[in-house]
């Protein structure tokens, strides 16, 4: 960089972490040069919202946008060149070479900081048939088109899912919306793989009262059609279908980096600090494509989520401007909507506490949502975990038909600050009768916990 010349800024995604950092630059360094490349069309975009857009509850992609890139261009003065694939990264020289896809023109663009967001990718299980017409993944907006498209020129009266994941239990309910006959099919033995077995039974058993056709343990081998997809073959037979959706997880995105001499953590995501920099002078990675430090276990852990991809791209690009700031790492807090069932989570299950070499204790409590005399009090379900030794809070998983997403924020909060579970008994938490119980559940779940360490 010449001198009086002024840095540019480089970012390789257009989603959550990448426009964050690029925000972020630009409000610390107004006359800093940022180009953005995205292969796709659109930027900072919203995949959770995919499944309610399919359902048809979102009625156009665009609500999915949160800004386009001719906000970007015009109001934020970043160059965003949508339909550009980066392909290769000269950390010597500080380059990226770049594919336009339209054109198919190659372009090298120069970086004094480069910020690599470039998310993830579905994973694509070794079965044939994949390419069959009818045959989806869920990971774009383009995917969320293509979609609800099909679902509105075909008629789908049978349709399967393979992954009982986040994303496949949303769109079993969306397809179930649309009037399609859902099978759900997965290869371990429970819904929600990962999760606690005392919530994954209470979500197997609204799927199958809400008509799904749970198949767990089963392996999807094959599928097969006639151009188009006819039937799913399974390690337990065979089923008739006229649309599949692949969600068995995803991967980060991690060739180009890797190749660029970016070293990959074992989590096999972009290994970085707390600034969100590589072992590369001036790259940063943040989101999908990165690995995020776990305040419980202490190790690099692998949770692509949109509220961290935000947070680690809005560190990423602070520290790309010259600034000073550190991502304070995830502890896994997420929720979903199954049907009637709100799902949420945070922190480590049972066995990742016994993995992570803690001597868990747990609880299952079943709690009024509020007051019983009340009108339509429901029950909630929740189960804490904590370190037997210590004390220490590890997690919650809660399930129920209301209120469940935001009360495991409380959890969420504990787990931040350390608190034990006598901590979580002595909460000054919110009551009245529309609301809760003189006693909430998660301190009811304490009160079990403490009585068993006191035996």
């Amino acid at each position: 960089m010449a001198e009086g010349e002024a840095t540019s800024v480089m970012i390789i995604g257009g989603g959550a972490a990448g426009m964050s950092a690029a925000s972020r630059v630009r409000r610390l360094r107004s006359d800093w040069p940022i180009t953005v490349l995205e292969r796709g069309d659109y930027v900072s975009f919203i995949l959770c919202g995919l499944p309610y857009y399919v359902e048809g509850l979102v009625d156009d992609e665009s609500r999915l946008v949160v800004y386009t890139p001719e906000f970007f261009r015009m109001e934020r003065n970043i160059d965003v060149r949508t339909g550009h694939e980066a392909r290769r990264i000269d950390t010597p020289n500080r380059l990226v070479e770049a594919v336009d896809l339209e054109s198919g023109a190659s372009e090298s663009f120069h970086y004094d900081r480069l910020v690599i967001a470039a998310g993830a990718q579905p994973v694509r299980p070794r079965i044939p048939g994949l390419d069959l017409d009818g045959v989806f993944t869920l990971h774009s907006i383009p995917s969320g088109m293509a979609i609800r498209s099909f679902l509105g020129s075909q008629t789908v009266r049978r349709a399967a899912i393979i992954g009982a994941g986040y994303v496949g239990l949303e769109m079993a309910e969306a397809l179930r919306a649309v009037g399609a006959e859902v099978t759900v099919i997965e290869a371990l033995e429970s819904v929600l793989p990962g999760g606690e077995p005392e919530i994954a039974a209470l979500v197997d058993e609204e799927l199958r009262r809400q008509g799904v056709d749970v198949r767990t343990g089963q392996l999807a081998q094959a599928l097969q059609g006639d151009g188009r997809v006819r039937r799913v073959v399974t390690s337990d037979g065979a089923l008739d279908v006229d649309l599949v959706l692949v969600s068995v997880g995803v991967r980060p995105a991690v060739q180009m980096a890797r190749e660029a001499g970016i070293e990959v953590g074992p989590t096999g995501a972009i290994a970085t600090d707390s600034r969100m920099a590589t072992n590369v002078p001036d790259v940063y990675a943040a989101g999908d494509c990165a690995e995020a430090y776990h305040l419980l276990t202490g190790r690099p852990a692998y949770v692509p989520l949109g509220t961290t991809a935000n947070k680690q791209g809005r560190v990423a690009g602070i520290n790309a401007a010259d600034g000073n700031a550190e991502f304070a790492g995830i502890v896994g807090t997420a929720g979903l909507k199954v049907f009637d069932l709100e799902v949420a989570r945070t922190g480590l299950t049972e066995a990742q506490a016994r993995e992570a070499e803690f001597d868990p204790v747990s609880a299952v409590v079943r709690f009024p949502s509020h007051a019983s005399y009340y009108p339509d009090t429901r029950d909630l379900t929740v189960k804490l975990v904590a370190d037997a030794g210590s004390g220490q809070v590890l997690g919650a998983q809660m399930c129920g038909p209301d209120t469940v997403a935001k009360r495991i924020d409380t959890v969420a909060a504990a787990l931040y600050a350390r608190m034990s579970v006598a901590d979580i008994e002595s909460l000054d938490l919110s009551y009245a009768p529309p609301f809760a119980t003189a006693w909430e559940g998660i301190q009811l779940a304490a009160q079990r916990i403490l009585e068993k360490l006191q035996r």
